[in-house]
């Protein structure tokens, strides 16, 4: 793996990620046409997804708070337990598949097509630098235990 690919897993947290990529798709909504819909539909819309994000993250957090083990998602390597209860039986993300609906809010409120399109590459993006190697902390933690759980938990839905 290339020394600089290397050097950029788990340095950002999640959370600045989404503000970096929210302001990207601010930035493609400004320069590209945004589609005539009325304001109160698009900020319904907007706001049950990012509702729908912030309920599934919450519940993330709540299921390894309960389970005692960390949150800091740039040191997966302490974790103390595998957590597969709860919201975890349906999504192995569910704080970053809750930003992804955040964003995906954002992007409907913004009313912005090509903004709409930025969020593939934050998927792309969070799965090579922050996904790809917790999962490779979760397998050296708990072997055969993650292995099985990853067979059977999709990533992100």
């Amino acid at each position: 793996m290339p020394v600089i690919q290397k050097r950029m897993e788990l340095k950002i947290p999640p959370a600045a990620l989404a503000l970096v990529f929210s302001v990207i798709m601010w930035l493609v909504a400004r320069v590209m046409p945004v589609a005539d819909i009325a304001l109160e539909y698009r900020l319904g819309a907007g706001a049950a997804l990012a509702a729908a994000g912030f309920i599934i993250a919450l519940a993330g957090i709540i299921t390894f708070r309960r389970a005692g083990t960390t949150i800091h998602p740039t040191r997966p390597h302490t974790a103390s337990a595998l957590v597969t209860t709860g919201i975890y039986r349906h999504t192995r993300n569910p704080m970053y598949l809750g930003i992804l609906l955040g964003l995906s809010g954002w992007g409907v409120f913004l009313a912005s097509l090509p903004a709409l399109f930025v969020l593939p590459l934050f998927v792309a993006y969070m799965t090579r630098f922050q996904i790809l190697p917790e999962e490779r902390s979760m397998t050296a933690l708990f072997g055969a235990e993650f292995t099985a759980y990853s067979r059977d938990v999709r990533r992100w839905i």
